[in-house]
């Protein structure tokens, strides 16, 4: 993933762990702010102001607990017309979901169009199904309070976010989902809470992928071997 660092509103960048350290985007961007979300985040430059976010890019990492604290950096940043770069380690998953939840609570947006509007100027963020649940939990369960909460503590920024968000999504219909209106765009389908009780039915990664084919492959095997040996018992049950 090392296509640079992309534009996703005005003074708002989403890229990864190299971007962070390349001094010619930075000043070709003019990047004064960084957020940074991985496993060992720390300040890298002096001449830059950091927001760093120990986390890892697990299902199960408490995201949205930064959400509050990584608004505030951005948007005051934003309204002093700074340049925020938004990074982890790849630029997919955790810096694309925090940037998301700053555009939800600063767009009329909820998380799925958030998400894909990121894709229309990043067309590979993708964060895992365990961080598109805890959008989509933050958009039902507390996005109009943290909407109020911005607007009361900061100034509003110079920008037309709504019409930015319009663009991208135009980009993402175009260029992503190739014009089919009705192509899936592979994020979380289920609605909210649908998944409370069955948090195992929904994979993650490919290699979570080819771990439930295997077993199922072998189940399939078994099924098969015991009808072979015991086709009385098989009969007697269908």
């Amino acid at each position: 993933m090392g296509n640079g660092m992309n534009r996703v509103l005005p003074g708002l960048y989403v890229g990864n762990f190299r971007d962070a350290k390349d001094s010619e985007q930075l000043k070709a961007y003019k990047i004064t702010h960084i957020v940074s979300i991985h496993d060992f985040a720390k300040k890298l430059r002096d001449d830059i102001e950091y927001k760093c976010v120990l986390a890892s890019d697990t299902p199960e990492q408490n995201l949205a607990q930064f959400f509050p604290e990584c608004n505030d950096f951005i948007h005051e940043a934003r309204v002093k017309g700074g340049n925020v770069l938004v990074h982890c380690l790849a630029g997919v998953s955790r810096s694309v979901t925090v940037t998301a939840a700053y555009m939800m609570t600063v767009t009329n947006y909820e998380w799925r169009d958030c998400l894909n509007a990121i894709r229309g100027a990043r067309s590979y963020a993708n964060p895992n199904f365990g961080f598109q649940r805890q959008l989509q939990n933050f958009g039902v369960e507390k996005l109009a309070a943290e909407r109020e909460r911005v607007k009361s503590m900061h100034e509003p920024v110079p920008y037309n976010d709504n019409e930015e968000m319009k663009h991208l999504l135009d980009a993402f219909h175009k260029f992503v989902l190739h014009g089919d209106p009705n192509r899936d765009d592979g994020l979380l389908n289920l609605p909210h809470k649908a998944y409370k009780d069955r948090p195992k039915a929904i994979h993650v990664n490919s290699d979570s992928e080819e771990t439930q084919g295997a077993s199922k492959s072998m189940d399939n095997q078994n099924n098969q071997s015991n009808e072979t040996q015991n086709p009385q018992t098989v009969s007697q049950q269908t």
